[in-house]
């Protein structure tokens, strides 16, 4: 039987098809290569910033990228995939490894729960339940939407002392934020132009300066400057305050990038260690970004970190335990 394609034409399809593949390969390289060296660079640019968010996520796309290159016998493809691997992993690093004041010895020591709840998350159940589990000293709650605060008391009916903030009106739905504790509170002023709650509780660490916040958005979702004014506005309700600080919420920001480090350089608080991930709450917590944060002053010390049961929401729930740190 006579072949109508000629050699010749199959062969140049053939070679124009490994050059495609060898293209696509190289562009699966670059990006993440491109990734790691942008969050390296340490550049404040709204657009470098956005990447920087998602240095996770793309050192295990890269890996398994690498692993899968193996699998089919491509390992010069797969030993270029180590070079993007190991940018990213050292870019990563500071978040997942962040420094970390030394416990004191002995020292007493405290577990705080942190959670967005989503403004309409109506999963009572499920945020009740993952309250319960934590068994937490202290609980602070954000975007506690109108589907939900009539039934804090179900939530949190534990807690006898209790500060929120007031209801706050957004075009998704009004939100409040709240602080209860089994400790007593005193109420701290309130930043202005950033949703926040403060509380100053007496623990067994001594009193200890407690802030629940919500950034904004990132851009482009958000214009840039609105999360670089709400830490400056966080600086300065810090300022006056004596003692200990722990701030805890949704900072829309991973430790290693913009907002992170501003309030790291700025405000002189400590992350607690990234990982696993807390949102979206959707995907294995591994592949997820840490933009859910416990920051503490240096004057304290992490000793645990890990997530807590799911809630409804859209982000998972982070538990610390922590304590003095020693001198």
């Amino acid at each position: 039987m006579t072949n109508l394609v000629q050699p010749e034409r199959q062969a140049s399809f053939a070679n124009r098809l490994v050059w495609l593949v060898r293209l696509a390969l190289a562009g699966l390289i670059a990006t993440p290569t491109f990734v790691g060296l942008v969050a390296l660079s340490g550049m404040r640019n709204q657009y470098a910033d956005l990447l920087a968010q998602f240095t996770a996520p793309a050192l295990f796309a890269t890996v398994g990228l690498g692993l899968f290159l193996v699998f089919v016998k491509q390992r010069r493809w797969a030993a270029a995939a180590v070079v993007p691997a190991a940018l990213l992993l050292i870019a990563v690093g500071p978040q997942w490894y962040p420094t970390a004041s030394r416990p004191e010895a002995g020292a007493d020591t405290i577990r705080l729960y942190s959670a967005n709840l989503w403004v309409r998350n109506r999963d009572l159940d499920a945020i009740a339940a993952s309250i319960r589990q934590a068994d937490a000293d202290v609980v602070m709650l954000i975007e506690l939407g109108d589907a939900t605060a009539p039934h804090l008391d179900a939530l949190v009916g534990d807690y006898p002392h209790r500060i929120a903030s007031p209801r706050i009106h957004r075009p998704n739905g009004a939100v409040r934020s709240v602080i209860a504790s089994r400790y007593p509170l005193t109420a701290l002023p309130r930043p202005a132009g950033v949703e926040a709650v403060g509380a100053r509780a007496a623990t067994p660490l001594g009193a200890l300066n407690l802030v629940s916040i919500h950034l904004t958005r990132p851009w482009p979702f958000e214009e840039s400057w609105g999360q670089i004014s709400q830490t400056m506005a966080l600086d300065e309700m810090l300022e006056g305050l004596n003692g200990p600080v722990v701030v805890a919420g949704d900072f829309n920001s991973v430790s290693t990038a913009r907002i992170g480090k501003q309030v790291q350089r700025d405000i002189g608080l400590r992350p607690a260690p990234g990982f696993p991930g807390t949102w979206p709450a959707a995907v294995p917590s591994a592949l997820a970004i840490t933009i859910d944060q416990i920051y503490a002053s240096p004057d304290l010390a992490f000793v645990s970190r890990r997530l807590g049961r799911p809630t409804g929401s859209d982000h998972r729930p982070v538990v610390v335990e922590i304590t003095r740190a020693a001198d």
